[in-house]
């Protein structure tokens, strides 16, 4: 049973900061002093994310990012909506959300029962790509949807996370499970 929407985590999933890659939460860059706009620079795009959010658009996946930030709605939205600029990722999602980290870890869960409602999609065709166990794998498999994490050093810091199973070293791998 294939899957036809698949939900993207922004932060450490998409991209991630040059300098620490998958060694530290990538969160540290909201420390930084500066602006959002400024922080950008300190970014990259994680490997295989153009080749393989591509392919997924092309065999016509839904596609939709729920990226947690610490910032109110409104101005994460334009956060999150200048990285997917920067990096040029705007065709490739039907749906961009920021979602809210004040103790809400299960936001991202209700935005994708949202979304699949409004979409008239069952749970069962639903992904979570995300690299925390908390604020991506979690909230998903607590409302019944698949997910996987990306592996990373501070993924094994959660002492359920380090026990997860559905692992991927790279976004590419998303194409070998959506079958």
């Amino acid at each position: 049973m294939g899957k036809k929407i698949i939900f993207f985590d922004g932060d450490g999933t998409l991209w991630y900061p040059k300098k620490t890659k998958y060694k530290e939460k990538p969160d540290w860059i909201y420390s930084l002093k500066g602006n959002h706009k400024e922080h950008i620079k300190y970014l990259i795009l994680t490997p295989t994310v153009l080749t393989t959010l591509r392919k997924l658009k092309k065999d016509g996946l839904i596609l939709v990012l729920l990226s947690t930030h610490p910032q109110k709605r409104r101005k994460a939205k334009i956060v999150i909506n200048e990285k997917v600029n920067y990096f040029k990722l705007n065709n490739l999602f039907d749906e961009i959300h920021p979602t809210p980290n004040k103790g809400l870890n299960k936001s991202k869960g209700l935005w994708i029962l949202k979304i699949l409602k409004k979409r008239k999609i069952p749970k069962k065709y639903a992904l979570m790509v995300g690299d925390s166990y908390k604020w991506d794998y979690k909230p998903a498999r607590d409302i019944g949807i698949d997910s996987v994490l990306i592996d990373s050093d501070y993924r094994k810091e959660h002492h359920i996370g380090k026990r997860i199973k559905k692992i991927i070293r790279n976004l590419k791998e998303v194409l070998d499970i959506i079958d």
